[in-house]
């Protein structure tokens, strides 16, 4: 009987997708033990596009994230993601990316997951030739040979379940997915749907759901205490497949249009963004030319004209920056008038970034300053570095209880106290210790000794 892994995407691809990056790293560390015990091929914890956000925003540091981290989840391979645009949505230097993956590996990450959207059309012809004669799946698992193959979707369209299960059946046998809350909606399927649909279809699943179902209700208290966003099964959307926004800028869309009071405007900018990416021939929707697209489709429908503002990441895409079959794709009109500003001009004489790294350690860091704090400074500026270090220590998530039951936990753990008396407004709770018959207090579980009295 075939036996179905998961690699698990709650820490990295569930909270981009539905909670906009916001995770703490304190959320994160009660829950990593049972992770790491739970029998994942691997867990995504990290992308480049989140160290920004969490100097910046949490005021929190992703390489201390990463070394706490590591130290709770020492079986699981952890996992980041990498792509082109480390910084801005712009190329790094390969001096720079060499760095950052030193300081990756050094902080405990043991797995990169490339990611780019450019394929060059030549390496893909004979697939494509083949793809049309028989099912993608097939094919890729026979080209693929002894290398491992994983299966990665998102639940936007209402079929992102359905899907894992199609991808089984075909031969896939690792599969990507999110823990409740963090799983649906605009996220991965949820690793018990997925798990519990592939037994019914006859196969083994490589994972322990009992030790997974603490961390479904530690992030679901996280949720409402902190009024998250939780994520559930979606109806079909046929919308979906014209645009292919990516969850996590779906996500960050509604976040940002609620700052600016436009989120009623969400509809409009997917629409709009289907309109930009057929005009710029189709491009691969994930990072960074999913981000081209949809900012760009962000200003036109908030400008109300399009193209009359336009991104500078347009205009490098349209000059070839990002590749020439990328350049010739876009609509002959839309290419000519986006070439036409001098803004593009202006662009035109710009080369890609070839920075030594010494250049780089001069210019971010200097004599005293460690590697990981220069690339902190690179991605999101040494300003925001010194606030996030001025903040202090992240907020502890430990208990994400109800408040009266974390409360009793606590005063139960108490070897000195016999006996607790919790009394607030008509309710009164007692807590006691019960004697063994040696005379010595046997300790139980404070749901077991918990009694109420109204009063």
């Amino acid at each position: 009987m075939n036996e179905i892994r998961f690699v698990d995407t709650t820490l990295r691809d569930g909270q981009l997708s539905l909670w906009a990056s916001n995770m703490r790293t304190g959320m994160m560390l009660p829950i990593a033990e049972r992770l790491d015990r739970a029998g994942f091929e691997a867990i995504e914890i990290m992308a480049s596009a989140f160290y920004k956000k969490c100097v910046r925003d949490l005021k929190e540091d992703p390489w201390e994230r990463l070394r706490l981290m590591s130290k709770r989840i020492k079986r699981t391979p952890l996992r980041t993601i990498r792509s082109r645009s480390m910084l801005a949505f712009q190329i790094s230097p390969p001096s720079v990316t060499e760095l950052w993956l030193e300081r990756l590996a050094a902080n405990g990450i043991t797995e990169i997951r490339t990611s780019d959207p450019s394929n060059t059309p030549s390496n893909w012809a004979e697939a494509v030739r083949a793809a049309r004669r028989d099912r993608l799946v097939p094919l890729i698992l026979r080209e693929a040979g002894n290398k491992p193959v994983e299966f990665h979707t998102h639940c936007n369209t209402g079929l992102g379940a359905l899907c894992c299960l199609e991808a089984v059946k075909l031969g896939i046998a690792s599969i990507n997915t999110a823990i409740p809350p963090l799983a649906d909606a605009s996220s991965n399927p949820s690793l018990f749907n997925v798990a519990m649909n592939a037994r019914a279809l006859g196969f083994q699943t490589a994972v322990d759901e009992e030790v997974v179902k603490p961390v479904r209700d530690h992030f679901a208290a996280i949720a409402r205490q902190e009024h998250l966003p939780v994520g559930k099964p979606l109806e079909y959307d046929a919308f979906h497949p014209m645009h292919q926004v990516p969850g996590g800028m779906i996500s960050n869309f509604r976040f940002q249009l609620a700052n600016i009071g436009k989120l009623d405007r969400l509809n409009a900018v997917l629409e709009e963004a289907a309109r930009v990416r057929a005009e710029l021939g189709y491009p691969i929707m994930v990072t960074p030319y999913s981000q081209f697209v949809g900012v760009q489709a962000a200003i036109n429908v908030i400008v109300g004209e399009r193209y009359k503002e336009v991104t500078d990441e347009m205009f490098l895409y349209a000059l070839g920056f990002w590749g020439e079959e990328e350049a010739q794709s876009i609509e002959p009109n839309l290419r000519d008038r986006l070439l036409g500003r001098p803004r593009a001009k202006e662009l035109a004489r710009l080369k890609a970034p070839e920075t030594s790294l010494k250049e780089f350690k001069e210019k971010y860091g200097g004599a005293g300053v460690a590697d990981d704090e220069a690339m902190l400074r690179y991605f999101a500026g040494a300003e925001s570095v010194a606030a996030m270090d001025a903040a202090g220590r992240g907020r502890d998530f430990t208990s994400t209880k109800m408040p009266l039951l974390a409360l009793i936990e606590t005063l139960a753990g108490r070897k000195e106290s016999r006996q607790i008396f919790i009394r607030k407004g008509n309710l009164t709770v007692r807590l006691e210790q019960r004697q063994r018959d040696g005379g010595s207090a046997k300790r139980t579980n404070p749901r077991q000794l918990l009694s109420t009295s109204p009063q």
